[in-house]
């Protein structure tokens, strides 16, 4: 696959092996990137109605369904009838943007009644560490109020057609009712992780009937709940707990020349070769090895599934290759020990006829030409 990033990783040396801590991430480190809703992909043009425009605008973020969450900013524009109703009028909690989303209203006949943002951490949970995970609310004025609003987390990407509500177990949840009035409440709890979770999901993951809404003061309330998000974390409460080397981790791969190795974890854009922070947890990896063997050598090869034109394929599976070349290099690797080749879809592994396949065949491989 075309893979990720990271944060912080640590070599602990024993005399018997190696031991390389993934993620060992201190304690004031968020692991949640564009925590604040800051970085845009494009600018938006209009308003959102569908959820693939919400992650084509945000950094990094995406709408695991097929509503659509929304951004405020300073590049967006709300349109006059929904500024009518009150949207776009609060302030940030911090820096200039932040996300909303519809949390209650299906019983009312609310479209998109259900809405959420999802994020890749910049590394997976760790098993048994404790995490502070906090974010800050507030709710549109003339909306109503409910409680339910929580945190799940989930080992892979959710991107369901869908619009109906995710019933995920939450890490977090307001049992009470979030009242706000434009001032920011934070909601916040310590979640010990049971799996080596990947991704951070955001929203109501109760029914209508499960959740308790009460009306806002003032006149003309609106038959739907809807709350600002913003400023999320995700970050280790010590002790940190040591990360143990899997047996097919990257650090403890016999080193001989001709062998093709598959890099794990590296994601980048959709149809673009900048690297997502999940990949650096791997790249980290590739760094140390290559410093602690200063001889080797190695070509970085690019591939890609099926879908889009063999030229453009053959481009960006290199210009992908070269983004794992330009990480190493900025990282003191001198530049004469990596070469880049793409291949495009020519050389697939799995078959292209099915997601899991095309996932597959999407990669970044080494091969060790020196050793």
């Amino acid at each position: 696959m075309c893979l990720s990033k990271t944060m912080i990783l640590c070599v602990m040396l024993t005399l018997s092996n190696a031991v390389f801590c993934q993620n060992a991430t201190s304690s004031g480190e968020n692991i949640v990137p564009n925590p604040g809703f800051e970085t845009y992909s494009a600018a938006p043009i209009g308003w959102f109605y569908k959820g693939e425009h919400f992650g084509q605008v945000m950094k990094y973020w995406t709408s695991p369904t097929a509503t659509s969450p929304d951004v405020f900013g300073p590049k967006v524009r709300v349109p006059d009838t929904w500024q009518e109703k009150g949207f776009g009028k609060q302030k940030t909690h911090g820096g200039n943007s932040m996300a909303g989303i519809t949390v209650y209203g299906c019983s009312k006949g609310k479209p998109h009644c259900r809405e959420y943002v999802q994020i890749q951490l910049a590394e997976p949970l760790v098993i048994g560490q404790n995490y502070r995970i906090e974010y800050w609310v507030t709710h549109l004025t003339r909306s109503l109020q409910v409680n339910n609003l929580g945190a799940a987390f989930s080992k892979n990407k959710i991107n369901t057609k869908v619009e109906d509500g995710l019933t995920l177990k939450t890490a977090i949840n307001t049992q009470k009712v979030v009242t706000a009035y434009g001032v920011w409440q934070k909601i916040s709890d310590v979640y010990i992780p049971d799996a080596e979770y990947e991704y951070l999901i955001v929203g109501n993951f109760f029914d209508d009937k499960m959740t308790i809404a009460h009306e806002p003061r003032g006149e003309a309330p609106l038959n739907f709940g809807y709350y600002y998000i913003d400023d999320v974390v995700v970050k280790k409460i010590p002790p940190i707990l040591p990360i143990p080397v899997k047996e097919d981790d990257l650090t403890k791969i016999t080193i001989e020349k001709g062998k093709v190795v598959q890099l794990k974890d590296i994601y980048f854009e959709i149809d673009n070769s900048e690297l997502l922070p999940r990949s650096f947890v791997e790249l980290k990896k590739l760094l140390f090895l290559l410093r602690q063997n200063p001889k080797m050598t190695i070509e970085l090869c690019g591939h890609t599934d099926s879908d889009g034109e063999d030229q453009h394929n053959i481009q960006l599976s290199a210009a992908r290759a070269q983004s794992v070349v330009n990480f190493l290099i900025v990282n003191g690797i001198d530049k004469k020990r990596l070469r880049t080749k793409g291949f495009g879809e020519t050389q697939p592994i799995a078959e292209n006829s099915t997601e899991e396949g095309k996932q597959m065949n999407r990669r970044v491989e080494f091969i060790v030409i020196t050793k």
